[in-house]
């Protein structure tokens, strides 16, 4: 007798389940908000990366350069000196406006970030709100229904 009360609850709690609804497009819709915003947030970063390696290349190119003048033979032994003292002051302006350039990157990306995340923010709250609200409706329904079809 013990096991036919356990296959009664087995197969009642499988009606029960079986009742209640799964809203499987809300699930879907929350996965392609989710890969939206992956697509979106790895756009930004590898348009970061592209941008930085262009700066990098071009602070390399121009300290590569600036380098070729300073190993250049020179007719008098002071002009090596000054060669020297150029390539510094060069290479200290070329190192400036190369991080003003990383920083430019930066800040994009961060305000890009931001508002990204603000939208998903709000594209997530609103997918979020619509199905709890469904899921309420169809746990209501499937309740009344079950009650009816108890009684």
């Amino acid at each position: 007798m013990a096991a036919t009360k356990a296959n009664d609850v087995t197969k009642m709690m499988q009606e029960m389940m079986g009742s209640f609804p799964v809203d499987t497009k809300a699930i879907q819709d929350a996965f392609k908000t989710q890969a939206t915003l992956s697509e979106k947030m790895s756009k930004v970063a590898l348009e970061a990366a592209e941008k930085s390696t262009e700066i990098s290349s071009k602070w390399t190119k121009d300290t590569l350069a600036k380098l070729a003048a300073v190993t250049a033979v020179k007719e008098e032994p002071a002009d090596y000196g000054k060669a020297v003292t150029d390539f510094a002051s060069a290479q200290a302006e070329m190192t400036s406006e190369a991080l003003a350039a990383f920083a430019e990157v930066a800040k994009k990306v961060q305000m890009e970030t931001v508002e990204l995340m603000l939208a998903a923010g709000k594209d997530i709250s609103e997918d979020a709100t619509a199905a709890v609200k469904k899921a309420t409706a169809d746990v209501t329904a499937a309740a009344k229904k079950a009650t009816t079809v108890a009684k």
